[in-house]
C-alpha cells in the first residue's frame, strides 16, 4: 500500500469516526427519540416528523385480539405508557378519558401497560376507572423497543402521533386536557 493510500484510508476512517461521534441518526427516515437537554416536551415539525414503525401487542381486556397503531391511521393517536403501580398514571388516566371522550372522530388514545405482570391488576385499574380507550398489555415492554432512544425506565410517556404516522410530541411527564388539546387541535386541522 502506497503512503497516499494509507493517508486516504486513515482520513476516510477519521471521516467516518466522526460521524458516528455527533449521535446524529444516519437513517433519516425512522423515528429516534431524543430529549434534547432533557426535556420533558418535545415537539417535531416538518421534516423532523418521523414515522413510528408499526407497534402492536395484545389487547389488555382481550388476550384474543390485538392492537395496533397503524389501525387508527387517519386520526391522531395519543399513545401513553401507562403502569397501575405509577401513581402520576392514576391521574392521567382520567385526563385521557376526557380526552378519547372530547374527540372521539379525531383522537384515539391508545395505552401499553408496562410492567404490571399479572394482567387481572391493570384491568381492575381500567374498569374501575371508567376507561373505554383500548390499552396494549406489554409487561415485558416489548412493544416499546420501537420507539429507539426512549428511556424506558419513564413512566408516564406519552407519544402524539400525526394522521400519517409520525411523531409530533413526546411527553415525559404527566398530562392535563389542557396540555394537550392545543397539539391535537393543530394535528386535527392538518
Amino acid at each position: 500500500m502506497t503512503m497516499r493510500a494509507l493517508l486516504a484510508a486513515i482520513a476516510a476512517l477519521a471521516l467516518a469516526l466522526t460521524g458516528c461521534a455527533t449521535g446524529e441518526n444516519t437513517n433519516s427516515s425512522e423515528f429516534v427519540f431524543v430529549s434534547p437537554g432533557g426535556k420533558t416536551e418535545i415537539f417535531y415539525d416538518g421534516p423532523d416528523r418521523k414515522p413510528l414503525p408499526d407497534l402492536s401487542g395484545s389487547d389488555l381486556m382481550d388476550d384474543t385480539k390485538r392492537l395496533s397503531l397503524t389501525d387508527y391511521r387517519g386520526k391522531v393517536v395519543i399513545l401513553n405508557v401507562w403502569g397501575q403501580w405509577c401513581a402520576p398514571c392514576r391521574t392521567e388516566a382520567a385526563q385521557l378519558q376526557k380526552i378519547q371522550e372530547t374527540y372521539p372522530d379525531r383522537v384515539q388514545v391508545l395505552g401499553i401497560n408496562f410492567r404490571d405482570n399479572q394482567r387481572e391488576v391493570p384491568q381492575d385499574f381500567v374498569r374501575d376507572r371508567g376507561l373505554t380507550y383500548p390499552s396494549i398489555y406489554d409487561p415485558s415492554g416489548r412493544t416499546l423497543l420501537v420507539l429507539k432512544g426512549y428511556p424506558r425506565t419513564v413512566v408516564p410517556a406519552t407519544f402524539v402521533i400525526d394522521k400519517q404516522g409520525n411523531v409530533a410530541a413526546a411527553y415525559l411527564r404527566e398530562l392535563l386536557v389542557e396540555d394537550l388539546t392545543p397539539v391535537i387541535d393543530r394535528l386535527s386541522a392538518e
